[in-house]
């Protein structure tokens, strides 16, 4: 019975010792701080606009294939990017 018990307090207490302890990192605009992934997002979204531009300039936006998948894809692909290169 006490073996039990000690098993049910092992769980949570190995959950406090994995737990970091590090804010997360954030990022000063104006004097409010900003998360660092949603900093990461907004400059993907800018920069997917960017890519959106070159390939219409170049006319290659109807080799890419759907739109719909290829654009949330290239914002996801800069955002991890941006934030593996600033933040990590």
């Amino acid at each position: 019975m006490k073996s039990a018990r000690s098993g049910k307090l092992v769980v949570p207490l190995v959950g406090l010792l994995c737990a970091a302890c590090n804010g997360a990192p954030s990022v000063d605009v104006l004097g409010s701080f900003f998360p660092a992934w949603m900093v990461c997002t907004i400059a993907a979204v800018a920069m997917a606009f960017g890519v959106r531009y070159f390939l219409l300039k170049f006319q290659l936006e109807s080799e890419v294939g759907h739109v719909g998948l290829f654009y949330p894809c290239v914002v996801i692909f800069l955002a991890c990017g941006l934030w593996l290169l600033l933040f990590r």
